[in-house]
């Protein structure tokens, strides 16, 4: 097992752009999709990550405040257009359970410090090739 990578993620009006919550127009969601997806695999082409056998990956956001009143099982909708942004860019064959393990998100709230959307990506297996 190695470090975890972060890898940061583009937020939207200074949320996330996905939440379960959420009733968006099906374009809008498809957008919002396509846009976490895209900006993903283009961060880790960017990194440099390799192909991997099996990942773990986890989504942190810090929303910038202490407010109790969030759920974070809801962002997994902006987790899973995530994954399958590393896996256009190649760093596991599939998102399945065999090649990636997701730990549910977690919320980091604190008064001050800046909102911010990222992945921690932990390589789990190397390829064995």
């Amino acid at each position: 097992m190695t470090d975890p990578i972060e890898i940061e993620l583009p937020l939207w009006k200074g949320k996330p752009p996905l939440t379960h919550n959420q009733r968006l127009h099906r374009m809008e969601e498809a957008r919002r999709t396509k846009y976490v997806r895209e900006a993903v695999g283009w961060a880790a082409k960017a990194a440099k990550l390799g192909h991997h056998r099996h990942i773990t990956v986890q989504l942190h956001y810090a929303p910038g405040d202490n407010r109790t009143r969030r759920d974070a099982p809801n962002l997994t909708a902006t987790s899973k257009p995530a994954i399958d942004g590393l896996v256009d860019a190649g760093l596991v064959h599939d998102d399945n359970d065999d090649y990636v393990t997701e730990i549910m998100p977690i919320i980091h709230r604190g008064q001050g410090q800046p909102r911010r959307l990222w992945l921690t990506i932990t390589i789990t297996e190397e390829t064995t090739k």
